[in-house]
């Protein structure tokens, strides 16, 4: 290593040392200026000023402050979604009640509806037998008046003939008599 101007060679093994320490200093000085000056670099690529700040600070505040809020109307609709949520369940239980009851009033009247439907068969079952019996009873009848129409012109006809009969023997009578009298 060259000593520098205006040094002398005696004790040139401690300046030397001395300027060797000197120059590590400086290079580590000079690194760490380096070093800083990139932290700089880096921070004022980061650098936020304090009125940006403070106004973050405040939207922060604002936020929050209107997240309360949301969370307070939340809560309170969470709370008329329960109940009405509590009033759906009963309403539904309700329903439901009503529902088993309609059903069970359908059934009895579907059942009443056949009974109904059953007597109303046998019934008209009934009457179709009745009418044809009553039909069959006034063939009977007819005939029995055709019968008695028929005996009554036989009637009338052994009247008129047993009349002519009687006129025929009063005449005859009359004639014995009055041959009896001229004879």
């Amino acid at each position: 290593m060259a000593t520098p101007l205006g040094w002398s060679k005696a004790g040139s093994g401690s300046v030397c040392l001395a300027f060797d320490q000197l120059r590590d200093v400086i290079e580590s000085q000079e690194e760490l200026i380096h070093q800083l000056r990139n932290v700089m670099v880096l921070q004022d690529e980061n650098f936020v000023s304090k009125e940006e700040f403070q106004a973050v600070e405040k939207k922060l505040v604002e936020e929050k402050a209107a997240h309360a809020k949301t969370k307070v109307l939340l809560a309170k609709e969470e709370e008329k979604l329960q109940f009405a949520l509590g009033e759906v369940e009963v309403l539904s239980k309700q329903l439901e009640k009503e529902k088993l009851a309609f059903e069970k009033a359908l059934s009895s009247v579907k059942s009443k509806v056949l009974q109904e439907s059953s007597k109303k068969d046998q019934l008209i079952t009934k009457c179709n037998e009745i009418e044809s019996h009553i039909i069959k009873q006034e063939d009977i009848l007819n005939g029995k008046e055709n019968e008695i129409k028929e005996l009554q012109q036989v009637i009338s006809q052994q009247k008129q003939i047993f009349r002519n009969h009687m006129s025929d023997f009063r005449i005859q009578k009359q004639q014995e008599s009055y041959m009896a009298q001229v004879l």
